[in-house]
């Protein structure tokens, strides 16, 4: 399949890029239900799943909620997702820069990482927000602070290796600290703002969070290789700084924070 008809993302759509979101849903996963659980999602609602990629929270959202509306761009995405078979999953193929989502009146809507990579984020909002229905909770997790990541030993590799992520988002007409703005948004657009709670760790090579960056490290690096953003060469020294940085038992990460807000639409 070509990137084309595939409608590819800036991470991309392939094996690794699949694998790599694994891994990140297990390490947020915890965090993921637990802002659900606040939003009161459960049995008998439909839920929309914004930009759902190879659908690891529908999965989820489907074991809670009757009805699972899950749209992405992505077809090798929602094909992963199809071909696990759940009655209670819908998926619906859009480009959320451009296309209405399905009229729903649902009860809640769910995205993850979604609005940093959209060129046109507060029209995202007022589409999610028309297929709510009054009362609809929107949760969301958000970058608000990317260049918040560190590593100790501080490491200039990793340093750089952030400020190129950065900047490839923005190149591809995203912005990595999109949460800053959300709020505002939900509220000019129709939502109350119910709760905003940010979320940054400070984790060891030994902690299971740590595979969160760790793979995005491994899989980053090729891709920013491969759009032309960073050398072989310096890509070949990203790689190994990190490694010494994990290497390091007493080593430290400090993580991108994270922005969750819950919203209920008016």
């Amino acid at each position: 399949m070509t990137a084309t008809a595939e409608r590819d993302y800036i991470l991309g759509t392939h094996d690794d890029e699949v694998a790599r979101l694994g891994v990140q849903h297990r390490v947020w996963r915890p965090r993921m239900l637990d802002a659900w659980r606040r939003a009161r999602f459960t049995t008998g609602q439909t839920i929309l799943d914004v930009g759902c990629g190879p659908g690891y929270a529908a999965l989820d959202l489907a074991e809670i909620v009757n009805r699972v509306i899950a749209v992405d761009r992505s077809q090798r995405f929602l094909d992963a997702l199809r071909a696990r078979d759940v009655p209670q999953i819908e998926t619906v193929e859009i480009d959320l820069d451009e296309d209405e989502l399905p009229a729903l009146d649902a009860d809640g809507a769910w995205a993850r990482w979604v609005f940093a990579f959209v060129k046109r984020p507060r029209d995202l909002v007022a589409r999610v927000r028309r297929a709510l229905k009054p009362g609809g909770v929107f949760v969301v997790h958000e970058y608000v602070d990317y260049r918040a990541w560190r590593v100790s030993p501080r490491s200039v590799e990793h340093e750089e290796f952030v400020d190129v992520v950065m900047k490839s988002w923005r190149a591809a007409g995203g912005e990595p600290d999109i949460g800053l703005d959300l709020p505002r948004w939900f509220e000019e657009l129709g939502f109350e703002i119910r709760s905003l709670l940010p979320i940054v760790d400070a984790i060891r090579p030994n902690d299971f969070a740590w595979q969160w960056p760790h793979s995005f490290m491994e899989s980053g690096i090729r891709r920013l290789v491969e759009l032309g953003h960073i050398s072989p060469e310096r890509a070949s020294a990203t790689a190994q700084a990190f490694t010494a940085t994990e290497a390091n038992p007493t080593a430290l990460m400090i993580t991108p924070v994270v922005l969750e807000i819950i919203a209920v639409r008016r």
